[in-house]
């Protein structure tokens, strides 16, 4: 089983770096799943119905995201719609009573993936559950399931915290990929115990940016400390970053992983 996973999709760019890259992508990999973290697609925070439909026309089979998943109110309107609200998860360790679900079991062909999304602590100023107990509830409570794979998206800003979950669930889990720093690592590897790794899949989005945003007024921020709009970045000149991981549904375990990293003009 093969699953390209696509790091952060960001805005416009990010969209239309997809619709163009993901025929090519896919021809040249064949994967049998395409997941994509899309908690910036609607103009670089937040999801809409209309840019996720438009990531579903592209090709995207699923969604994950993170943090900035709240960030437009339209969120809830995918929630609702039952045509996308079975595509996307967001992180698992929100509280109790949060919308949404955090895991989901995909069918993939004639196998079954289960996606799972976390949120890291570290840095972060929201008070998240404990995203390593949630990966064991989470297992736990999928263990007489039939699965073929497991992969999990870590939506974390310290690459400690990051490595620290891979090693915790080496073995069991097919594959940890990291997400939300929009800057992809060069660190992929297969543990001991057969668990795919890799500290960030990076960005889809505006190579002229600052990790997919406007760079004039963040550089306004830096120098003045003064709050300023976020707007993403639209540019013709794209980058597509992510992840192919190959499963053996044998012992659901990672036999293949190949970071994914170009640069094109859109």
């Amino acid at each position: 089983m093969k699953i390209l996973f696509l790091g952060d999709v960001d805005g416009k760019t990010g969209r239309e770096a997809v619709k163009k890259t993901l025929p090519e992508l896919k021809k040249e990999y064949a994967p049998d799943i395409v997941i994509a973290n899309g908690e910036n697609m609607a103009h670089g925070l937040g999801i809409a119905p209309k840019s996720m439909q438009e990531l579903i026309e592209a090709g995207v089979d699923f969604f994950t995201s993170g943090n900035h998943v709240w960030d437009k109110k339209e969120i809830y309107e995918v929630l609702k719609n039952p045509e996308l609200k079975d595509k996307i998860i967001r992180p698992a360790n929100y509280p109790p009573g949060v919308e949404g679900e955090g895991y989901k079991i995909i069918p993939v062909d004639t196998k079954s993936l289960l996606v799972i999304n976390l949120v890291g602590r570290v840095f972060f100023s929201e008070n998240f559950d404990c995203p390593f107990r949630a990966l064991d509830d989470i297992l736990t409570k999928t263990k007489n399931k039939k699965i073929d794979g497991i992969i999990v998206d870590f939506h974390a800003e310290a690459t400690s915290e990051k490595v620290a979950l891979g090693w915790y669930a080496d073995g069991r889990v097919a594959a940890v990929i990291g997400t939300h720093t929009h800057v992809q690592t060069a660190d992929e590897k297969i543990l001991p115990r057969g668990t795919a790794y890799l500290s960030d899949a990076g960005m889809t989005g505006s190579v002229n940016s600052i990790i997919g945003a406007s760079k004039e007024n963040v550089l306004k921020i830096f120098l003045t400390q003064v709050k300023q709009p976020i707007e993403a970045a639209e540019d013709e000149t794209a980058i597509i970053n992510g992840v192919l991981v190959e499963i053996n549904p044998k012992n659901k375990l990672a036999e293949k992983i190949l970071r994914i990293n170009k640069e094109i003009k859109i």
